[in-house]
């Protein structure tokens, strides 16, 4: 158990630094997160048009639209602009909320880093190998489960960087692992 969480902790640690380097100093994810030259006239008629914060494809059908007259508004679409927004009534990040979202990420990688150290260990299977591949692996399931089901539908703009992103940290991470979980006890 001592070793699954200091596994963690370390292997945590690295997941977070890297994705803190690559969504800052790498900008790796600018991509999908880049800079409307009318951002401030974008936002206006933003506030002015939707009521509630939300998530918003642009254009779809009203809830409870019946199927057949979904497709056809979706035929309709077709060669024409789109757009997924995620709109928010009020930016309200503090320094105090930035330190306890820090605080969360750590502690979620560390907790998803403990999760695989547990099932490393009731395999037996600890050698360097094994276990740097086990986390090669996981980033790849965590890269397929999420960004790229979604770059499926919906052609998110940095997919490479989450797959860059998967790839090194669990890459790190499996390299600590490798080495702390397959040393003699």
């Amino acid at each position: 158990m001592k070793r699954s969480i200091i596994g963690a902790i370390v292997g945590g640690l690295l997941i977070f630094m890297w994705q803190t380097l690559s969504w800052t100093m790498l900008d790796l994810h600018r991509p999908s997160q880049d800079y409307a030259v009318k951002q401030d006239t974008i936002m206006s008629l933003l506030n002015t048009q939707l009521g509630n914060e939300g998530g918003y494809l642009l254009p779809a059908v009203p809830k409870g639209t019946p199927f057949d007259e979904a497709i056809k508004a979706g035929e309709k679409m077709q060669g024409k602009p789109w757009a997924s927004i995620q709109y928010h009534r009020s930016f309200t990040t503090t320094m105090n909320e930035m330190y306890m979202n820090m605080f969360r990420g750590y502690v979620a990688s560390v907790f998803m880093v403990w999760l695989l150290c547990w099932i490393i260990g009731k395999s037996g299977r600890t050698s360097f190998g094994n276990v740097f591949i086990a986390c090669l692996f996981t980033g790849l399931i965590v890269f397929i489960n999420e960004p790229y089901n979604t770059y499926i539908w919906y052609k998110i703009f940095d997919v490479r960087a989450h797959l860059i992103d998967a790839l090194a940290s669990w890459g790190l991470c499996g390299i600590w692992l490798g080495w702390w979980m397959g040393r003699k006890r």
